[in-house]
């Protein structure tokens, strides 16, 4: 199976670099092809065209009203009200784009606390980003509970 991570965000804006944090550590981890795209997703479109993975995970900063630092697993649709809009183009649009050349695309967003000016994850979304790669690596990552859903008691 081919997958690939995209990390999407701006490492300028603390807590919106999370995605491009996630994919950079990432890198060189078994079963995973990551990179980094920061702003703009659009410009790994090729890259995507032409590898055609089985599965695509996006990652990127959202405010998703949940403790900062959580992780979940997001809509394919509406999701663009979450995430953090520093992107070239909408998430959306490239997406539609992407459809045809994927097998399965999944978005995990992850709580921000903090996107102002400036380099570096507030400590409950490096937190969050940690557990996220654990779980990616390790194959769990399937497990993050859904946007919209609770979890079983």
């Amino acid at each position: 199976m081919k997958r690939f991570l995209l990390g999407v965000g701006n490492r300028l804006s603390r807590d919106d670099g999370v995605g491009p944090f996630v994919a950079q550590a990432m890198d060189g981890a078994t079963g995973w092809t990551a990179i980094d795209c920061g702003t703009s997703l659009e410009n790994i479109s090729g890259i995507i065209t032409r590898e055609k993975p089985d599965l695509l995970v996006l990652v990127d900063a959202a405010q998703m009203d949940v403790s900062p630092g959580e992780v979940r697993l997001l809509p394919s649709t509406g999701t663009d009200r979450m995430l953090v809009s520093t992107h070239g183009l909408p998430l959306p649009f490239v997406l539609d784009r992407l459809r045809q050349h994927v097998g399965r695309i999944e978005l995990i967003g992850i709580q921000i606390s903090d996107v102002s000016l400036g380099e570096g994850l507030s400590p409950d979304v490096l937190v969050g980003a940690k557990r996220l790669v654990s779980a990616l690596c390790d194959g769990t990552w399937t497990e993050i509970q859904r946007i919209g859903t609770q979890r079983p008691r």
